[in-house]
């Protein structure tokens, strides 16, 4: 009699449970359909760029490399910084500004430190190297050989910089003392020396102990456009135009008459390799500051190549080839991420389950139905994969896997770009600098101006 009467409680106890569940769940999607859009873009955008505000490393004020909430740190030490996701982040503390998440002398102040920081740094020829130590300023190494400058995650950090200078050029003293640090450090970048001693095209890496072994030239496309571009627009060490059209371009080779998914794909987007399509970041990194509408050369259209590619990916969700979990019209979006084991580069064709919440959230300007839908599924039906920095930074219903942590050149983009979709304002900032002007026109590209 005592068994049945457990048996019982225990059925008791489990709807009870079930049913709190329920309402809690009920309740939850009920708060969010409740939310217009705005509130909703509101909390996001703040919530990740706390990232770089809150989460910064403390000494440099600088993006730490990564921010894990169980304080595990196995690959790199909790004070590594990157150079590409503090580009990043610069932008998205504008965005703090803007939204009144802070005032305009506090990032005032964090700008200043941050420069201090860059200008007593390791460089390489002007080149910051990929990650540094955010106590010392000397160079984490981010491979055996990748121990020098890399041109890349220096282009993403000038584009963050050349942004700010934009924002603050007509202030008081002190904030014309940023713009004045700033373009000092812009003018130190060795574009050129990248080059390999005047080759027709842009090296990533370049080491003062390993000298060239790294042995990467760039040909597009990827994500390195802004690279090209700002190298063309140097004042001080700037690329021939021909460096764009034979390395970048591949001399028209870079053209694509191809279609995937119905859309067409206006650029090839591996030199070395036949998959049709890269994953999402391509599409954001560059673009955070070089605004693609209306943007265009002899190769591509940009919003047309940028927009393409986000309908191809929640294309492919759609259809979930590999029939995994959760995949559709609100649960899409592959990049280069955190992965059940590792870091990999999902995209359609390498594809492993996990999705990525920056791919779809950081894609607002080109997909706004689709990532609003992705949005607000997170947060209504999935808020387990929300933490204090918003969405962490991958997970997989497939293999019920995810992990408390956040990289910094994920979580960047999303408020970066949410604020592009919503106001112009990155875009804006960035397109009306005289040099990038500059380097735009030397390339041939058209461009408009917001």
């Amino acid at each position: 009699m005592r068994l049945l009467y457990i048996y019982f409680l225990t059925i008791i106890v489990f709807s009870c449970n079930s049913k709190n569940k329920q309402v809690e769940n009920s309740e939850n999607e009920k708060q969010y359909a409740e939310l217009s859009d705005e509130t909703i873009l509101d909390s996001i955008q703040k919530q990740t760029f706390n990232y770089f505000w809150e989460g910064a490393e403390p000494n440099s004020g600088m993006a730490r490399e990564r921010l894990h909430t169980d304080d595990a740190y196995p690959t790199s030490p909790k004070n590594t910084v990157t150079i590409g996701g503090s580009g990043f982040g610069v932008m998205a503390i504008l965005v703090g500004i803007e939204r009144g998440f802070i005032t305009r002398d506090e990032a005032l102040n964090r700008y200043l430190k941050i420069m201090d920081f860059l200008e007593k740094s390791d460089r390489f020829h002007g080149v910051w190297p990929h990650w540094l130590n955010g106590e010392t300023g000397k160079i984490v190494p981010f491979s055996k050989k990748d121990t020098g400058g890399d041109l890349v995650e220096t282009a993403f950090l000038v584009q963050g910089l050349l942004t700010v200078s934009e924002y603050f050029k007509d202030g008081n003293e002190k904030e014309k003392e940023l713009t004045a640090k700033i373009d000092k450090l812009w003018k130190a970048v060795e574009w050129n020396w990248y080059t390999k001693n005047g080759e027709d095209v842009l090296y990533w890496h370049w080491s003062p102990t390993d000298g060239w072994d790294m042995d990467f030239p760039v040909g597009g496309y990827n994500e390195c456009l802004i690279m090209y571009v700002l190298a063309a627009a140097s004042p001080t060490h700037p690329i021939e135009p021909s460096v764009y059209h034979k390395g970048w371009a591949r001399k028209g080779a870079i053209v694509s008459k191809e279609k995937f998914y119905g859309e067409d794909l206006v650029l090839d987007y591996y030199e070395h390799d036949e998959a049709p399509v890269g994953p999402l970041f391509w599409a954001h990194y560059s673009y955070l500051g070089l605004n693609p509408k209306g943007l265009s050369d002899q190769y591509a259209d940009y919003w047309k190549l940028v927009q393409n590619q986000a309908k191809i990916h929640y294309k492919y969700a759609v259809d979930n080839p590999k029939n995994y979990k959760g995949y559709g019209d609100s649960l899409w979006g592959l990049t280069s991420s955190y992965s059940i084991k590792g870091y990999k580069g999902h995209r359609p064709g390498n594809d492993l389950g996990v999705i990525s919440p920056t791919a779809a959230l950081s894609s607002f300007p080109y997909t706004p139905k689709e990532s609003m839908q992705m949005l607000r599924n997170l947060y209504k039906n999935h808020d387990s994969l929300i933490g204090k920095y918003g969405p962490y930074d991958a997970f997989s219903l497939e293999y019920n896997w995810y992990v408390p942590r956040y990289l910094a050149i994920d979580q960047g983009p999303i408020p970066v770009m949410i604020e592009n979709y919503r106001t112009g304002l990155l875009w804006k900032l960035f397109m009306q600098n005289k040099d990038v002007q500059n380097g735009l026109d030397k390339l041939g590209f058209k461009y408009e101006l917001i």
